[in-house]
């Protein structure tokens, strides 16, 4: 038997069985979507994708007949041995008798790939970051738009008026209708010449008509009128520059430059928002320090010991030799554990209170300790930055877990960063 469902689909149906799946399968569509963007450059963040997940669990619920019971109608091609009407006997079950030697071992796992639209995977990327649906949307959609001069059009405020370009209307259309009237008035005199007598009287009505509402045109109808139009247009985008700047020593692990990365991403995708173009800078340091490319910033393993001062002596170069002038919107992210000397701290917090930071819009430094315990002190390099005061442009949270980055989000670029 084979059941077949013909109503039509109400509107909309796809969108809610989507919702629907996404969320019987969250937390497999969320692993994938975690391994995706532990794949993916900051800059591809924020564009949807295909992800896969286990096929296991998919398959839709449907029905069968029992094969032992029930009656049966079978055409059998070919038959010799029985006629309608007589009862064929059930075979029994059996094992079967194959060759083979054994099931195998281990077990198989088919995939289902579907894809995820933007909004669906930077839903799923601000899940864990606790990011409330209101600011999610805004920052997934706010586009910004001007009104612009864009020609004319035939209505708008009197104040939008353009009397030159309505006198030149005006005069367009009473040559255009007057000299249609006097094409008709001319062709029916030429008529009246050889028309009967009782015929010239209603001609000669006629042509006066037409030479009298050609006389009679009104200089300005509504027709003419034209007003200053105004239609949205993006607005045009200041650029802005971004420099990421992180420790890759020993004491950096996996867990922290995880942590570090989606915050960098996260401020990637407000900067966008914001300017709509974006120059990316990724400088890491051991001892060294030295501009990178993402893959090798988060992914390469270096490691050594911690020397924070080169890291800021080259951003500062950086933004010195690029990003001069009033046209760039500089912005910096530090990530650190925060362990380094005391010498190298104070030095450090000097050069940027008095080097750096007059050059940025902002300087965010985030502070990943390892494991939180009952116990947590202030980083060393935390405690170097003390020394650059209250200024604006300077901000430093500390960030212990996923949960924590948006949060910290939200105090680093609050309106108001004074009450959060």
């Amino acid at each position: 038997m084979r059941i077949i469902d013909r109503r039509a689909d109400p509107p909309g149906r796809g969108a809610v069985n989507r919702e629907r799946f996404l969320r019987r399968f969250k937390d497999e569509v969320k692993h994938s979507a975690d391994e995706e963007f532990r794949k993916r450059s900051i800059r591809d963040l924020g564009r949807g994708g295909r992800v896969s997940i286990p096929g296991r669990g998919l398959a839709e619920p449907r029905l069968r007949h029992d094969a032992s019971s029930g009656e049966q109608d079978i055409v059998l091609p070919g038959n010799h041995e029985y006629v309608p009407g007589d009862l064929i006997p059930r075979p029994e079950k059996e094992e079967g008798d194959g060759e083979g030697e054994g099931a195998g071992e281990g077990e198989g796992r088919d995939s289902f790939a579907f894809a995820l639209s933007r909004e669906e995977f930077l839903a799923l990327f601000f899940d864990d970051l606790e990011l409330p649906n209101l600011e999610r949307t805004r920052l997934g959609d706010t586009v910004l738009y001007v009104m612009r001069r864009g020609g004319t059009s035939r209505d708008g405020p009197p104040s939008s008026l353009l009397p030159a370009q309505t006198v030149r209307m005006s005069i367009a259309r009473r040559i255009a209708l007057r000299g249609a009237l006097r094409r008709r008035a001319d062709e029916l005199e030429r008529e009246r010449e050889s028309a009967p007598a009782a015929l010239r009287t209603v001609l000669d009505l006629e042509i006066e008509e037409l030479r009298r509402r050609a006389r009679a045109l009104p200089f300005i109808e509504d027709i003419d009128r034209r007003y200053r139009a105004r239609v949205p247009m993006a607005a045009p985008s200041a650029r802005a520059a971004m420099v990421c700047l992180m420790d890759v020593s020993g004491s950096m692990d996996e867990r922290k430059k995880d942590l570090a990365k989606r915050f960098f991403a996260l401020l990637y995708l407000f900067l966008e928002r914001k300017y709509g173009t974006v120059d990316l800078v990724f400088v890491r340091h051991t001892e060294n320090a030295e501009e990178v490319d993402e893959e090798r910033f988060f992914h390469d393993p270096l490691t050594g010991g911690t020397l924070v001062l080169p890291a800021l002596e080259l951003a500062e170069r950086i933004v010195r030799e690029r990003y001069a002038g009033g046209d760039w919107n500089v912005y910096m992210a530090q990530a650190s554990d925060g362990d380094c000397t005391m010498d190298d701290g104070a030095r450090s917090a000097l050069f940027l209170r008095d080097s750096l930071l007059p050059r940025l819009r902002y300087f965010a430094y985030v502070d990943v300790p390892g494991s939180s315990g009952w116990f947590q002190r202030p980083s060393d390099l935390w405690q170097s930055y003390d020394a650059i005061g209250e200024d604006p442009a300077f901000a430093r949270r500390t960030v212990h877990a996923r949960s924590d980055i948006w949060p910290v989000f939200r105090q680093l670029f609050a309106r108001d960063r004074a009450a959060a």
